[in-house]
């Protein structure tokens, strides 16, 4: 698993991949925060929060980390490798957590510089108040189980399909659904019904994190969804060993 995880991560270095994500996370992210105008844009808003950033990285996560998981195993399926991969000394759930727990390093050197901009707003508005650390690490926490999340979809959505695109969209309709799908066929209903339905969306728990208190029952959640689209990520690589 270790050797799989090396690879990964040295692939992603190696080639536009991991510069292109985490540079497009990071100029997006600073746009939205001080250059464009609306309700993110801190100067226009005078207040010491990155509530706009972590209300919009779920949405730029959506794209940017399914595009990251697309090729992981759609390409060794085209090019005829995983095959290869499978009959070395290492078992098929060992290459796809080699590949996942990548991925969600990827994701963690995405969010590392955006750090920066909890100093510069913490500066800019010192004489009138300052960032509230807890939910701010809270929101960090919950977009770093999310982006968990998004990869561990994105990864199954590959595992569907040979070809990248293909997995890069299955990838984004899935994370779409699981985000807002259920929060959004909640709004059809009532009582007991509209709160299962929003329990089971990621948003809700997301958005409960955020508020900086963290709840274990959100925790076990986000690491249950992970565990479920891993579980069938192995499942479908087995059953296509056979």
């Amino acid at each position: 698993m270790i050797a799989i995880f090396r690879k990964e991560l040295t692939l992603f270095f190696s080639t536009l991949t991991g510069y292109m994500s985490g540079g497009l996370f990071l100029l997006l992210s600073a746009l939205f925060l001080w250059l464009l105008p609306g309700w993110g844009n801190v100067f226009e808003t005078y207040t010491a929060s990155l509530t706009p950033l972590f209300t919009m990285s779920p949405w730029l996560f959506l794209i940017l980390v399914p595009a990251v998981t697309m090729r992981m195993f759609a390409e060794e399926r085209r090019e005829g490798t995983l095959e290869l991969l499978a009959s070395r000394p290492v078992s098929i759930a060992g290459i796809v957590l080699g590949k996942y727990f990548a991925s969600v390093v990827l994701v963690l050197l995405m969010l590392i510089p955006t750090l920066v901009f909890a100093f510069m707003l913490n500066r800019y508005v010192a004489a009138a108040s300052s960032i509230d650390v807890g939910a701010t690490l809270g929101s960090y926490f919950g977009l770093l189980l999310l982006g968990a999340v998004y990869a561990a979809i994105g990864l199954f959505a590959s595992t569907l399909t040979s070809n990248s695109l293909v997995a890069f969209l299955l990838g984004v309709l899935i994370c779409v659904v699981v985000y807002v799908g259920f929060s959004e066929l909640a709004l059809l209903f009532v009582g007991d019904v509209q709160y299962a339905l929003n329990w089971l969306g990621i948003e809700e728990h997301y958005r409960s994190i955020r508020r900086g208190v963290i709840d274990t029952r959100d925790v076990l959640y986000f690491l249950s969804i992970v565990f479920v689209f891993l579980y069938c990520s192995v499942a479908i690589l087995k059953a296509r060993r056979r």
